[in-house]
């Protein structure tokens, strides 16, 4: 099975969720990243399941959060560049490519 490594923005940008939401309700923060981790573990089990986004780069949505986790395969690991939120400027996380 493939490791999964986060771009060090993508670590920043799902910490940033985890924190606004967990100050908006206790608890929540935590859903949210319980969230992130369903969504890694399901991009594992089949990582060309979900629909590409541009010639390399897939998402998986979040489902109760109006994230998405966008992940690139490589022959060694599954990198995620981005944990988005849906609402955000289109591929602004493109340079991280």
């Amino acid at each position: 099975m493939k490791k999964v490594t986060f771009h060090e923005d993508a670590d920043a940008e799902m910490t940033d969720a985890a924190k606004y939401y967990q100050e908006r309700a206790f608890g929540l923060g935590l859903s949210f990243l319980d969230a992130v981790e369903d969504a890694v573990k399901k991009i594992l089990e089949n990582p060309e399941a979900y629909q590409l986004v541009g010639d390399e780069v897939r998402h998986k949505l979040l489902g109760r959060f109006p994230y998405s986790v966008l992940y690139v395969i490589e022959p060694d690991r599954i990198r995620v560049v981005a944990v988005a939120h849906q609402k955000r400027r289109p591929k602004y996380w493109s340079y991280r490519l």
